[in-house]
């Protein structure tokens, strides 16, 4: 890693912005290096991820690296993929289920610097609608569904991806083409990043 963002990583995980706004505390988790060719950008870690500090360390992770065709050594592999939420920080989980959203501050102090710093990023996979909207603003349309349906408009630089928790398991089921014609063009643009 580069001491400019070797430095910067360290910033990001030394934050507390938020820290009287989180019920667990603050633990920044992402990871990655100057020769990164894969963003994953998702929406805040969650409990199974605080206690660990390892991104997608839970079941939504292995949902993930399944539409990768990804195992666990090619996912963490830090000098190929970087891993940057829009919350670096677990939010806790909301009274009715599910985890808060991620805090409003953080995208907009750590995003700019981190995504520049990453600078040999070729794809950008933003999961689910938090990412979506920070990233494709007025370029979304107006629901995640549509949004990832109309994933080829935002290529080469991102793919929309709806968030692979086991709480949108009936998302998938009534929107079929996701994994019959979604998955498998992410297994190819995901490749052509890495491998080029």
């Amino acid at each position: 890693m580069t001491d400019s963002l070797e430095a910067l990583f360290a910033q990001a995980r030394a934050c507390r912005l938020c820290e009287g706004s989180l019920p667990h505390g603050c633990r920044p988790v992402l990871r990655g290096s100057p020769s990164a060719r894969l963003l994953i950008v998702g929406q805040a870690p969650g409990a199974r991820v605080h206690a660990s500090g390892i991104p997608w360390n839970d079941p939504s992770g292995d949902r993930l690296r399944q539409w990768l065709a990804m195992d666990r050594a090619a996912f963490y592999d830090e000098s190929r993929i970087a891993v940057v939420p829009m919350g670096l920080c677990y939010p806790g989980t909301a009274p009715k289920g599910g985890d808060y959203p991620p805090r409003p501050e953080c995208a907009p102090l750590w995003h700019p610097p981190l995504r520049a710093a990453l600078s040999g990023v070729r794809l950008t996979l933003l999961v689910g609608s938090y990412a979506q909207d920070y990233y494709l603003g007025g370029r979304r349309k107006r629901t995640m569904t549509d949004t990832v349906a109309a994933w080829r408009d935002y290529l080469p630089d991102f793919l929309p991806l709806p968030h692979p928790s086991w709480r949108n398991t009936a998302w998938l089921k009534k929107n079929p083409w996701f994994e019959e014609e979604l998955v498998p063009a992410l297994r190819r643009r995901v490749a052509e990043a890495l491998d080029g």
